[in-house]
């Protein structure tokens, strides 16, 4: 942590004992993952410091657009749509957390039994260690599960509500939703969102996604030049930095992984079975199951989940020019995430069954975190569907904790052996 950035984070309320505390413990668990790493890029510096500077110099940033006269939001789901805030000069901030240090101090308003984003991401506000706490003009919460809602309602949040099936009258719900989101941004910032601004931002937010299906297309290769712990750092970072500066450090990257193939740099000291993480997200902070699984000996060359290629699989069309036209491009686009508050969800079942196919994927490890009950009763769903193609699961039901670290690793080692003997045959 920058001690450089303690008197703008005491401004701002954080309580810089406890949040020594938090930086301390995140620093640990970051270290600790990423030293199970054989052959890092250089470029991923980049996204290392950007981690840390997360409670720093990005906190700065965010500080400075709104004493120039800029509004920001607080945001928890990849549903609410970027390219309308910052077309009206909204700066989005995702607020999930992925730190285990946080989750006591929700107690005082959330039950235990809820799942851990949510105890972090508010145990950080209670305990005044988020930096964001106090640098956002509003809060959108949105419909994808009950206890996101619930908390919405105790915190008097404003919610889009994203349907639960995919019927035209729920598109035309969705599309509602949208139009309602843009007039709220405008009446936060006061600007309006006009077309030209509208264009520019659903182009710069189509180009953050296009470099980071770049970047996992390298993971395809037979000797990926990136692991699955890198790949992860890449997504969280996505989700927090200044767009311009987060693809400058994507481009740096994605040169760097042209010169590893070329060079044949593996990105791992010996092979092993291809993997992919199925399930719910992992926010910044929480690389647990990826760490068990990759030092594990299994290489994870792909992430189904919203920290992973549901974020950036799909584009918003480009082609209509009127504002009505780009708002419903827009809304199409994010309508088509796959969530699990989906029923029935076939268009998740297609797409793990190409993942499976593009990435060459030997075994599929869910991961779903405590609690999270549509991820999880879905995950039977999955399971057969697995079955039926002859592709082993293992499903891990865990929460940001360390303490099943090594439980979680004996169950993985089984798997891998599993794949092994499966491969040999």
């Amino acid at each position: 942590m920058e001690h450089t950035y303690n008197d703008l984070l005491k401004e701002i309320g954080v309580d810089l004992a406890l949040h020594d505390q938090l930086m301390e413990y995140n620093t640990r668990h970051h270290t600790m993952s990423y030293a199970s790493c054989a052959n890092r890029p250089a470029a991923m510096r980049y996204f290392d410091e950007s981690f840390h500077a997360s409670h720093g110099e990005r906190v700065a940033e965010v500080y400075g657009y709104r004493k120039r006269g800029g509004k920001s939001i607080g945001t928890f789901c990849i549903y609410v749509p970027d390219e309308i805030a910052l077309a009206a000069e909204v700066l989005p901030i995702p607020l999930c957390g992925g730190s285990h240090w946080s989750v006591d101090y929700a107690d005082k308003m959330f039950p235990r039994e809820i799942c851990p984003l949510i105890r972090s991401t508010f145990g950080m506000a209670f305990s005044n260690t988020c930096p964001y706490k106090k640098l956002k003009d509003g809060v959108v919460g949105e419909t994808t599960c009950d206890a996101k809602k619930k908390a919405w309602d105790l915190l008097k949040f404003e919610v889009m509500e994203v349907p639960q099936k995919k019927n035209e009258r729920d598109r035309d719900l969705w599309r509602a939703e949208v139009r309602a989101f843009k007039e709220y941004v405008e009446r936060l910032s006061g600007v309006r969102v006009i077309p030209e601004r509208l264009k520019a931002s659903i182009r710069l937010l189509n180009r953050k996604r296009q470099v980071l299906q770049d970047i996992n297309t390298f993971r395809k290769l037979p000797n990926p030049p990136i692991s699955g712990l890198d790949a992860l750092l890449v997504s969280q970072v996505a989700l927090n930095q200044d767009l311009n500066a987060f693809m400058d450090g994507c481009e740096r990257l994605i040169e760097e992984l042209h010169r590893r193939v070329e060079d044949g740099v593996s990105a791992y000291a010996m092979e092993g079975p291809r993997v992919l993480i199925a399930g719910t997200p992992s926010p910044m902070g929480n690389w647990k199951v990826h760490y068990a699984v990759e030092s594990s000996g299994l290489q994870i060359v792909a992430d189904e989940t919203c920290t992973g290629i549901r974020y950036f699989r799909d584009l918003v069309d480009e082609a209509p020019d009127d504002l009505e036209g780009m708002i419903d491009a827009i809304a199409d686009r994010y309508f088509k995430i796959d969530c699990s508050c989906f029923s029935p969800n076939t268009e998740r079942i297609e797409h793990v069954k190409k993942i499976i196919e593009e990435y060459a994927i030997d075994g599929v490890v869910q991961n779903i975190l405590s609690f999270c009950h549509g991820y999880n009763v879905e995950a039977k769903v999955i399971e057969d569907m697995l079955a039926g193609l002859g592709i082993p699961s293992l499903k891990i039901v865990t929460d940001y904790s360390y303490e099943d670290l090594e439980q979680l690793k004996v169950r993985i080692e089984s798997f891998r052996e599993l794949l092994n003997s499966r491969n040999a045959a």
